[in-house]
């Protein structure tokens, strides 16, 4: 399984990310969710090249041009709240894909705070039966709600080539992803790789609760 980490060269993603995981940044919702938005367009931009494509004439004007376009039929997944401003990065690169979501959410099982189990709720998808399957999703931590999702997916068919993409993972959910999803067709997408978690399930350094940053915290 290829992991594609956007950090290992320097590119303009480094200024998005640099103000995403900035306290004084994070203040402004609206830019903080812009930020996590264009990450998405500039990772769709590159998963693109990697889609299988087929020529088509256009009609112009003044003539005939034939072009290559994508031929890979695309599903664009994510989960509920925190993925939806990255789905709509990859959305306004792949406009003509379909769309699917699930709810996931974490709950602490301990008193703690260090035991967190996973629930999925909703799903609404279309079929993704031979299709090419992106999951979108800000936070690749312990890779648990990524692993449920996807299996969530599932069951509405078997996807042709799997992305999973993220703004910032840690090695533990590379390595969950890698032993959950098939490993000889899934890439991994991420802008950045932290070194770990907190005791909460935290990625450090990360940039806290990217649900929160996006729409207000919640009860």
């Amino acid at each position: 399984m290829q992991v594609i980490n956007f950090s290992d060269s320097n590119s303009i993603i480094n200024q998005y990310l640099a103000e995403i995981r900035d306290v004084d940044y994070q203040q402004n919702r609206l830019l903080f969710r812009n930020n996590i938005m264009r990450v998405g367009e500039m990772m769709a931009y590159e998963i693109s090249k990697t889609l299988e494509y087929e020529t088509k004439d256009v009609t112009t004007p003044l003539g005939v041009s034939r072009v290559s376009v994508p031929a890979d039929k695309i599903i664009l997944a994510t989960i509920f709240r925190a993925g939806l401003p990255f789905h709509n990065g990859f959305l306004n690169v792949f406009d003509h894909a379909g769309n699917a979501f699930v709810s996931a959410y974490r709950e602490y099982t301990d008193n703690e705070h260090t035991e967190v189990g996973i629930h999925v709720e909703y799903l609404a998808t279309p079929s993704i039966d031979g299709k090419t399957l992106i999951i979108a999703d800000p936070m690749l931590a312990t890779g648990g709600s990524m692993e449920l999702g996807y299996k969530a997916f599932l069951t509405k068919g078997t996807p042709k080539r799997i992305h999973i993409a993220c703004v910032i993972a840690t090695p533990e959910g590379i390595d969950h992803i890698k032993k959950t999803l098939p490993d000889d067709k899934t890439t991994i997408w991420c802008a950045a790789v932290d070194p770990g978690m907190n005791e909460h399930k935290y990625i450090v350094p990360g940039f806290g609760d990217a649900g929160d940053l996006c729409y207000g915290s919640k009860l």
